[in-house]
């Protein structure tokens, strides 16, 4: 039989029970929906906390501490104390010439006293590179970020701002002073330093509602944020300046850590071992990502299995709906048996009626799927604008979810339609031209 007469000949099936494949079709449509809108759902969620932590920077980053910090905390030494590299200016240089290295900043964070409306408040300040204004911490701040890297400007932390005042917006704009401790080296050569107690004067000009990237290497318990270069010009005493005074350190001063961006996170294994080779501590965060993935692999395999229930359903509508065709359909199968039809063509006309079934409710599940992804987005995000919070997406369909969402109808239609189809082919051509 040609595939055209076939075509012809299951089209023609399929429309003489229109309403009974319609509502098989609508019962493929749910399932494959089910299951287009629960994956949805958990590769919007990847994607939103891979974007996130991308935009936060942590997954190009590169810290590097000296390697005698790694002994204090334990950790297993793999050079010799003489062999250790001081953290200072000149390796800061250095690391920023490696290829594909972005930029290479301190992390300067230290304790202060806040004079604001005549009361003193301690907190803890952090300086900030201009590149974390594409961090996902400032999204929807009140006010504006640094005007640049020597502004005198400060950026508050929701938490600390309620402190100076209930009406944490109308902080914006007004002055506050601080209160550090500068280091000064000392002229003689012995490395020494003294301790000036200094004021400064900073403009407040933003509140964000979360710390930038707290954690272990970022900015967590800063409370105050100032520019990164107004940071190091203050040259505030630091928790390492008194283990360098301790230990009776070099003359000039070394960093605590520092943090090296990358291009992408493609350089950043790279970039970890010349920074290794060169003496020091390193680590990044991309295992941390490797168990993210994992995560919601298995997220989703979940969110699959339950889906693939209503799909399992579906089949079995299927199943009914051509076992009850060969039924009323024996006359007709054996009229084309008697004029040649093979048991093959039996079960391939069969087969493709099934299949039909499966493409279309594969395609109206998608189209349905897809709707209910745009509705938890709608949902999701009517909620957070209630609450004063940035839109995020929650659902997300990509292309090889579409792709794959049909071709599974397919082939789960196409294994309903296996019992039937054998069936079909097994009519006796004699004892179905008798039935009535």
């Amino acid at each position: 039989m040609k595939l055209r007469d076939m075509t012809e000949l299951a089209v023609r099936n399929l429309r003489e029970s229109i309403l009974r494949n319609s509502l098989t079709t609508l019962g493929v449509a749910v399932g494959v929906a089910s299951l287009v809108a629960m994956l949805s759902l958990g590769v919007g969620l990847q994607q939103l906390a891979t974007s996130r932590l991308t935009k936060s920077g942590l997954f190009d980053t590169v810290f590097v501490t000296p390697k005698l910090y790694l002994r204090a905390a334990n950790a297993t030494p793999t050079t010799q104390q003489g062999d250790t590299r001081l953290l200072d200016e000149d390796a800061r240089q250095a690391l920023a010439k490696l290829p594909n290295v972005i930029e290479v900043f301190p992390q300067i964070r230290f304790p202060t006293e806040v004079r604001f409306d005549g009361k003193p408040y301690p907190t803890v300040v952090a300086g900030m590179p201009q590149s974390s204004q594409l961090s996902g911490s400032f999204d929807g701040m009140v006010g504006k970020f640094f005007s640049g890297e020597s502004a005198d400007e400060a950026i508050l932390q929701i938490e600390f701002a309620k402190e100076l005042s209930p009406d944490t917006a109308s902080l914006v704009g007004k002055t506050l002073s601080i209160r550090y401790a500068e280091r000064q080296q000392l002229e003689d050569g012995s490395g020494g330093f003294s301790i000036i107690p200094k004021e400064k004067q900073l403009k407040i000009i933003g509140i964000i509602e979360t710390e930038p990237a707290s954690g272990f290497g970022g900015f967590g318990n800063g409370r105050l944020l100032i520019p990164i270069g107004v940071a190091q010009s203050l040259r505030a005493t630091q928790i390492n300046d008194l283990r360098d005074a301790v230990r009776g350190g070099p003359a000039k001063p070394t960093y605590a850590s520092l943090t090296v961006r990358a291009k992408s996170t493609s350089d950043v294994d790279a970039i970890e071992a010349s920074v290794k080779k060169m003496g020091f501590g390193a680590f990044s965060l991309l295992d941390a990502s490797k168990s993210l993935k994992i995560f919601f692999g298995v997220f989703d395999l979940i969110l699959g299995l339950f889906a693939s229930l209503a799909l399992a359903v579906a089949t079995l509508g299927i199943v009914n709906t051509l076992v009850m065709a060969i039924l009323e359909r024996r006359r007709e199968i054996g009229v084309l048996k008697a004029l040649g039809a093979s048991d093959g063509d039996v079960k391939t006309l069969f087969f493709f009626e099934a299949g039909v079934m499966g493409f279309l409710g594969g395609i109206g599940g998608v189209l349905f799927g897809w709707l209910i992804g745009r509705g938890l987005n709608l949902a999701t995000n009517i909620y957070l604008k209630r609450r004063d919070l940035p839109s995020i997406e929650v659902s997300s369909v990509p292309a090889w979810l579409v792709f794959i969402a049909i071709a599974f109808a397919v082939v789960i239609s196409l294994v309903a339609g296996l019992y039937p189809a054998s069936r079909a082919a097994k009519l006796n051509p004699v004892e179905a031209l008798r039935y009535e």
